[in-house]
């Protein structure tokens, strides 16, 4: 959607003046961005999926979506997570936003967890929209933004 200053990048963990991933060994790679704004996003079909439209509309399982982000040790960033829940017409019928977060420099909090899980959402659902991304905000030449690594959608039975 967004490739702002140098685009996006992929890297491998923990990258410079970065940090292990703890929450899972398979972990080996992370998106990160660079001084502009860099978004990217993925729909997911749900019927496609599996998920047929009565479950769908009757029972209305939680669809529970998780990202984790993380900065640098020698640059501040900054992060956002979008999520929609659309019908089949691409209504947007809910919507979680993280806002702007701010990850501060030197801030030795490695891997951070965002997540939201949508309930009593109403009938129609029928894709997930997933977009994520985030800048640096030092302006440096390169990829000294947020990284994001490990994003899920679940639907819980």
């Amino acid at each position: 959607m967004e490739h702002g200053g140098d685009g996006w990048k992929v890297e491998e963990v923990p990258g410079d003046c970065g940090y292990d991933f703890p929450e899972d060994e398979n972990v080996k790679k992370y998106f990160v961005t660079s001084y502009e704004w860099c978004r990217k996003a993925q729909v997911i079909d749900l019927r496609a999926e599996g998920y047929w439209e009565e479950m769908l509309d009757t029972t209305q399982p939680a669809i529970v979506v998780k990202d984790w982000y993380s900065g640098r040790s020698d640059a501040s960033c900054l992060y956002e997570l979008c999520v929609k829940l659309l019908s089949e017409h691409e209504d947007v019928l809910a919507e979680y936003k993280s806002g702007t977060v701010a990850v501060p420099q030197n801030g030795d909090t490695g891997w951070s967890e965002i997540s939201h899980t949508f309930k009593d959402y109403g009938p129609g659902v029928r894709f997930v929209r997933f977009e994520h991304g985030g800048q640096d905000t030092v302006y440096w030449k390169g990829w000294f933004g947020v990284r994001v690594t490990n994003s899920s959608v679940m639907v819980e039975p």
